[in-house]
């Protein structure tokens, strides 16, 4: 018997998830679902937006980590926890551990957002900075386990973090039993699996068929070739600004769940998921973190058709502020509604003021401008003057270059 057929046989009950509802009962936050009426005029049917960025620790993380730890043993619980983690698993952990009276030490890499290392920290781990990317952390974790028997607690591969995790399906069936479609972001696929164990079982149960769809950021997305093979498979990950969900390879554990009750996987890309940022923070007035926003990313992209009410989950809302001023630019960007333009111009008085001219004519507002004598490629007679506009859309930004070309300029759209 293979693993993953092994792990079919060995789905959790709907039982196992009711059960671990009632032990997340005061530690957790019920989060809420709102409708949001401009997905669902892009979409043509009701999308409401599960709000799991507005949980305790700001993900679900600590849905999976408070129930991993509630059901260690007295002997494990006194040997004390260790975790590695570049955000949200550190924050999950380091608060359950806090509510259940347990040492906790979290291994974060050097370059980790000081949002949330200071709020490790404040929920009482011990942390130690080491490495340049997550790897170095995990390693280091692992040996610390073993050095000292603290019980590693893995972010998405164990079935108890899997079954904590399933607790948020189970109020996506209960605010709305009607629900006919779920999006849920993939990392490892702890969330994953857990929604769409709860979902199917509750469902089952009521006699309906609810449709379940993953979203991985194309940089890293181990899934589809995963799921092509029949196992877990290791891909070369690129960076992505969903690093939450930046996994070179699925879980051993909930990768059997997703493989036999997910029915499908689609990616988005970096400009996919900053639109999305963009859209929830104007739009439903809602701070989401890149991993949390591939849902909605989906939705926009048009790699989601849906029918019946269809729930995008917000998994996180942990962002950096310095990321979400770049993301917010590269949604701009992205949307047709910035862009940055190098301009050579012979170097004689008025070049200046007839580009803002012309720029004010095609309706466009300049908000930045550089001028400057140096550059490669530049002749002795020529300056670049590089600026940046709002626009109102890809139309409207075409018509500013067009504005700016029959002029005789050569605008040149610097990538973002």
């Amino acid at each position: 018997m293979t693993a993953p057929e092994k792990l079919l046989t060995d789905l959790p009950a709907l039982s196992e998830f009711e059960d671990a509802a009632r032990s997340l009962r005061g530690v957790i936050s019920h989060t809420p679902l709102e409708l949001s009426h401009s997905l669902t005029e892009m979409l043509g049917v009701p999308v409401h937006l599960k709000l799991e960025n507005l949980q305790r620790t700001g993900s679900f993380k600590i849905r999976g980590a408070t129930y991993r730890l509630s059901r260690l043993t007295a002997q494990e619980r006194a040997r004390g926890v260790v975790a590695a983690s570049a955000g949200n698993h550190a924050q999950g952990v380091a608060l359950a551990a806090q509510e259940l009276g347990i040492a906790a030490t979290i291994f974060m890499p050097l370059g980790v957002p000081v949002p949330k290392l200071l709020a490790t920290r404040g929920y009482g781990a011990e942390v130690v900075l080491e490495g340049a990317t997550v790897e170095t952390p995990l390693r280091l974790a692992a040996e610390f386990a073993e050095r000292t028997g603290a019980v590693l607690i893995h972010p998405f591969d164990h079935r108890d973090i899997v079954v904590g995790q399933g607790t948020l399906g189970l109020e996506l069936m209960d605010d709305l039993p009607e629900v006919e479609t779920i999006i849920v972001g993939i990392g490892g696929g702890g969330l994953l699996a857990g929604v769409a164990g709860a979902v199917r079982a509750r469902a089952a149960a009521t006699g309906r068929a609810v449709r379940i769809i993953g979203v991985q950021a194309e940089n890293a997305a181990a899934y589809p070739p995963s799921l092509e093979a029949g196992h877990p498979v290791d891909v070369l990950t690129r960076p992505t600004i969903a690093d939450g969900i930046l996994v070179s390879r699925p879980g051993d554990v909930p990768f059997g769940i997703i493989r036999d009750l997910v029915d499908e996987v689609v990616t988005v890309s970096d400009d996919d998921i900053a639109r999305a940022l963009l859209v929830l923070l104007e739009r439903a007035k809602v701070v989401v973190e890149p991993a949390g926003a591939v849902g909605v990313a989906a939705i926009l992209a048009g790699k989601v058709s849906a029918t019946g009410p269809t729930i995008p989950v917000l998994s996180g809302g942990n962002i950096d502020p310095l990321l979400m001023q770049r993301v917010i630019a590269h949604g701009l960007a992205a949307s047709g509604r910035y862009m940055t333009l190098r301009i050579p111009l012979p170097d004689r008085p008025g070049q200046l003021s007839q580009v803002s001219e012309l720029v004010a004519q095609a309706g466009a507002n300049v908000t930045e401008v550089m001028h400057t004598r140096h550059g490669q490629g530049l002749q002795i007679s020529e300056v670049i003057l590089q600026i940046s506009v709002e626009t109102r859309g890809e139309d409207h930004k075409a018509l500013t270059l067009q504005t700016l070309e029959k002029a005789g300029f050569r605008p040149v759209v610097v990538p973002d």
